[in-house]
């Protein structure tokens, strides 16, 4: 997602857009257009129109439309790979506190079995 945003961004800044437009880049950023929910109509119908081939930008709007699609996938992404290291260090410390009980439980056995054994 993010690098095929990157990718076409970078092909209209150089004025590639018909090279681009005919990658599989472009249709698979078609698709991830279509199915975006944090996008307004207007933009969406802009960018699938320039990506079908039917539409030609006035100055910079796709692309500015494009950065900023780019850089909200971006925070997307950087705030699921932070809730993603807090869970996973919570489930560490979980699990470390698990073994340190059964430790503590199987010794707390051990020493019963001890003692049941004396008698």
């Amino acid at each position: 997602g993010i690098l095929r945003v990157k990718k076409a961004v970078q092909a209209l800044e150089r004025g590639a857009a018909g090279g681009f437009l005919q990658t599989t880049s472009a249709s698979v950023l078609r698709s991830l257009v279509k199915s975006s929910r944090d996008m307004l109509d207007a933009d969406r119908e802009d960018l699938v129109a320039f990506l079908s081939g039917g539409y030609a930008p006035s100055s910079g709007e796709v692309t500015g439309i494009l950065k900023t699609m780019g850089d909200e996938m971006a925070k997307d992404e950087e705030e699921m790979v932070s809730t993603e290291e807090a869970a996973v260090k919570s489930h560490e410390g979980l699990v470390s506190s698990k073994k340190q009980e059964v430790a503590a439980l199987s010794k707390a056995i051990e020493e019963k079995l001890a003692r049941t054994a004396e008698l």
